[in-house]
């Protein structure tokens, strides 16, 4: 049934099937999620009319090994969305990708096979690995085979492809409504061919570029790190201070000490600067003088800058290239010498440099070359002591330390060349763009926006996309080499785009031979590989298939792009949701997606981040095999977007109970009316639930309230708040069953009350049309969170009609007319009343079918027309065969002494008899 039909339709049309003997969650994700497999209830249509289709950016999860339970609270927040849009007739465009390019898939290749990269080996077809994974213990270096990097890339989609299956299986288990036809690798042909495509057009335009500079450099990836990547960290060091002495006036070194604190002495020799803030009185008589460094006697001048920080250490710092990136500020503003002597595997450089002219220092720098910069640190530190030039003893401090997030040891800042893309770091015209973009962007929650901002209005420099490892999308480059054996890093040689994707290490440039590489005359194939995220950012022009050839690729992009939703964790906004902005703001104009849901951490029991690198994560698999995909669900949905979460079992067991209680409930009120002498249900049955068929003032106002949930939770999950969608729904759910069902079964039934009289039959046809339709309803509301426990009942309400999954999203306007103009308030007052009377018994101690024989209620005027309007219902639920006195509520009836304003409370009550129990 379409939207517009049911907005026009004032009935339901049932199919009942045979019921269950007994209802239970066990074994329904088996269940339906085969039966949605074979049925493709998730696949995209096809539809080609933008309007009509809901496209969705799905997060690719790393393949690593395994997920973790907050994996499962992530993503069921886009599912429910997803399930949502489908049930709003719109075509939902519901990919997933596998995002096998990066660090942490080399990693585990690494130890999984135990083997290491070399790229001066051939490729070995019949090259076995020495393991087949390591029980978790991780292999050394050393002790790792060399393989090719083509070898080790086939053993990086070996492993990867056994992960993904692994991944499919749980996020199927899950009930994610993915359409498993529409899957991708940020590793695969059509990526790296968009990644490639995207790249050379940045290039021609002039947005990617390389320079030889100073970056941030990890020793143990040995790899180059972008800002996005830092983690700053607290690092224990020791801060010593060091003497300079201050230049003669003939110019020579003289005895005069310059005093500075530093907690890396071992970059003495990479000085090239004394550095002091201009205002700081101290220091400004030295601004134009020299000094030479101690050990070293190298001379260097001291020199104003704001930078400096004069109440940080001794005021004065050393400036040398390079220590921290603040260094790298005062070299670029100064225009300092270069004099780097780090090395990209952490280690000082084996060559004594030219600018350490004394014996002394050129003997103490042959002792150090070659040093890891703590061995060197030590023996510099001894030197210091015994020339004098160190004052006191190093004393211990804590520093905020730059680390990659990945890496454990500090990141060092070496020189080399590398690709940037324009990100707005240095283009402030570009960086306005970009911050209006995001004013552009529907943030969920709104506040995250700020996260976005701050982050483009701090960027210092550009995106360094250029990354110095072996499995990820190759550079589509080559240089050529002039006739002396020069590499022409200026002209690089580029690829047709039609020929895409390439590997320059294999693939030859037009007009070249494979002879000709790496010689004089010929050519040579760019190394690195583009940064993991430069292909994850492409994720919503790589699922839509932009820039693709043919017909269907065209239609399909028109169809799905700029996209919907960009779903994700609020700690990459300042990765993978800006750098996906950047791309599509340069290559097609606009906004990637118009929304992007933020979605917070999972912590564990001690409130702490769950994260595999602490060791405190959950495998989901755990809590869906011992409480039910749903009840999983439940629990990730009931966490609202940008809020953090505790993992709890506690909630899980409260949805496995709500899942429970939807299908019994359900089976309970189909089972009215079909039930033959040995309460077995019957065979397959139609019904009709009419809204014309609710009469009855208790059925009328359950109607009323129903349209209000309807509606108060499509506005919840039209704005992306699924978790204040699910509390309404919820809420109303349990009053249902608790007080309508309560209230109403026995006239469902069309018994006769404790004084004999029987219902109508219009109230009997009321009745069971209320239940029909609320539960109808609430199978409906609640498939987006419960899709097992809804198929379930579905199926027994509407057989041969389809999935839940497939059906309208409910619309107020039957509830409405059902409710006609009803009092809203009368279940709910009829509810404290029977709680008011079943409190009767339950301080007596007597069981909840002993009569009442007569009782007072005393409640407010607001609750008095209600329960009138109710009480038959009220009395038969009750079991009362006398008569019941409302009056109005007093100060003495109890409401000063904690009773609520607006409760029920009984002022006198006389019990009969208990009946007997049947042996």
């Amino acid at each position: 049934m379409t939207n517009e039909a049911q907005a026009h339709e004032l009935s339901v049309s049932a199919h009942l099937t045979a019921l269950p003997d007994k209802a239970g969650v066990e074994g329904l994700e088996e269940k339906w999620g085969a039966t949605w497999e074979d049925e493709q209830t998730y696949a995209f249509q096809g539809t080609r009319d933008r309007k009509a289709v809901y496209s969705i950016d799905t997060p690719p999860p790393t393949v690593s090994g395994s997920l973790h339970v907050g994996h499962v609270f992530s993503y069921t927040h886009t599912d429910v969305i997803a399930r949502f849009k489908r049930m709003n007739g719109f075509d939902v465009f519901y990919p997933m990708g596998w995002d096998d390019n990066g660090l942490p898939t080399e990693r585990r290749v690494q130890n999984y096979f135990g083997v290491r990269v070399d790229t001066s080996l051939k490729y070995d077809p019949d090259f076995k690995p020495p393991f087949e994974g390591t029980d978790g213990k991780k292999i050394q270096a050393k002790d790792q085979v060399p393989v090719s990097r083509q070898n080790f890339i086939e053993l990086c989609e070996r492993l990867t492809s056994e992960d993904e299956k692994l991944f499919e299986k749980l996020w199927r288990t899950l009930g994610l409504s993915v359409d498993w036809k529409q899957t991708y690798h940020t590793i695969g042909e059509h990526p790296r061919r968009v990644a490639q495509k995207a790249f050379l057009r940045n290039l021609a335009r002039g947005q990617a570029y390389q320079k030889e500079a100073p970056g941030l450099w990890d020793v143990t990836f040995q790899t180059a790190v972008a800002q996005a990547e830092l983690e700053s960290r607290e690092y224990d060091g020791f801060y010593h201070k060091v003497a300079f002495h201050l230049e003669n006036e003939d110019g020579s070194e003289g005895t005069e000490p310059l005093y500075i604190e530093t907690t890396r002495p071992e970059l003495l020799p990479a000085c090239v600067a004394l550095i002091a803030h201009p205002d700081d009185k101290r220091y400004q008589k030295y601004f134009g003088k020299h000094v030479y460094s101690p050990l070293f006697g190298v001379k260097v001048p001291v020199i104003a800058h704001t930078a400096a920080e004069m109440d940080k250490g001794a005021g004065i710092a050393m400036c040398c290239t390079f220590g921290d990136m603040t260094d790298v500020q005062w070299w670029r503003d100064l225009q300092l010498p270069t004099r780097s002597i780090i090395q990209r595997n952490g280690r000082l450089t084996l060559t004594t440099p030219e600018w350490i002219e004394s014996e002394s220092g050129r003997a103490l720098f042959d002792e150090i070359a070659g040093k890891t910069t703590f061995s060197a640190r030590k023996i510099i530190v001894d030197a210091l002591r015994e020339s004098g030039d160190l004052a006191g003893e190093p004393t211990p401090t804590k520093r905020m330390t730059n680390f990659y997030e990945k890496g454990d040891k500090p990141l060092e800042i070496v020189t080399s060349r590398q690709w940037y893309l324009s990100n707005g770091g240095t283009d402030r015209a570009l960086n306005a763009e970009l911050i209006q973009r995001g004013k552009e962007l529907d943030f969920h929650p709104d506040f995250m926006r700020v996260r976005y901002e701050n982050w483009v209005n701090g960027l210092s420099g550009d995106w360094l996309i250029s990354r110095q490892r072996f499995f990820g999308v190759p550079f589509p480059l080559w240089y050529p080499i002039d006739e002396s054996g020069e590499v022409d890093y200026e002209h690089p040689l580029t690829p047709a785009e039609d020929i895409l994707p390439v590997d320059p290490s294999v693939d030859t440039p037009a007009g070249y031979t494979e002879d000709q590489r790496d010689v004089p005359g010929g050519f040579t194939a760019e190394k690195d590989i583009m940064d993991t995220w430069a292909t994850s950012s492409l994720t919503p022009q790589i699922v839509t298939k932009w820039a693709e050839p043919g017909e269907e690729n065209e239609a399909l992009f028109k169809a799905t792009f700029p996209m919907d939703l960009r779903p994700q964790g609020q700690d990459i906004i300042r990765t993978w949701l800006f750098s996906s902005v950047v791309r599509a703001h340069l290559e097609n104009g606009v906004l990637p997606w118009a929304h992007t849901g933020l979605s917070g951490w999972i912590l564990d029991p001690d409130h702490k981040k769950m994260s595999k690198s602490k060791g405190n994560v959950v495998v989901p698999s755990e809590p869906i095999e011992k409480f039910g995909a749903d009840a999983v669900r439940y629990w990730a949905a009931s966490a609202r977007l940008g809020t953090d979460a505790a993992y709890e079992i506690g909630e899980m067991k409260i949805g496995r109970r709500l899942a429970i209680k939807l299908l019994n409930a359900t089976k309970f009120a189909l089972a009215i009316g079909r039930e033959d002498e040995n309460h077995h249900v019957g065979s397959a049955a139609e019904a009709q639930w009419n809204a014309a068929d609710v009469v009855n003032p208790l059925d009328r106002s359950v109607m009323a309230q129903l349209a209000s949930v309807v509606e108060t939770a499509t506005a919840a999950l039209n704005d992306y708040d699924h978790a204040r969608a699910l509390d309404t729904i919820e809420t109303f759910f349990w009053q249902f069953c608790d007080d309508y069902i309560e209230l109403a079964k026995n006239r469902a039934y069309g018994t006769a009350d404790a004084t004999g009289a029987e219902p109508s039959e219009a109230d009997v046809l009321s009745a069971r049309t209320t239940l029909g339709l609320g539960l109808d309803a609430f199978a409906r509301l609640l498939a987006p969170y419960l899709p097992y426990a809804t198929e379930e009942v579905y199926s027994w309400m509407h057989a041969g009609e389809g999935s839940v999954h497939r059906t309208a999203w409910p619309t107020a306007d039957l509830y409405r007319a059902a409710a006609a103009d009803a009092d809203a308030d009368v279940l709910l007052w009829a509810g404290r009343a029977l709680a008011a009377l079943r409190k009767i018994k339950s301080e007596a101690k007597v069981s909840m079918k002993t009569p009442i024989l007569s009782a007072t209620l005393a409640l407010s005027p607001a609750g008095m027309d209600a329960v009138r309007a109710a009480a038959a219902d009220i009395w038969e639920a009750g079991r009362v065969t006398g008569d019941v006195q409302l009056v109005a509520a007093s100060a003495s009836d109890g409401a000063q002494d904690g009773e609520d304003a607006d409760s029920v409370v009984v002022t006198a009550s006389e019990l009969g008899e208990a009946p007997a129990k049947k042996k």
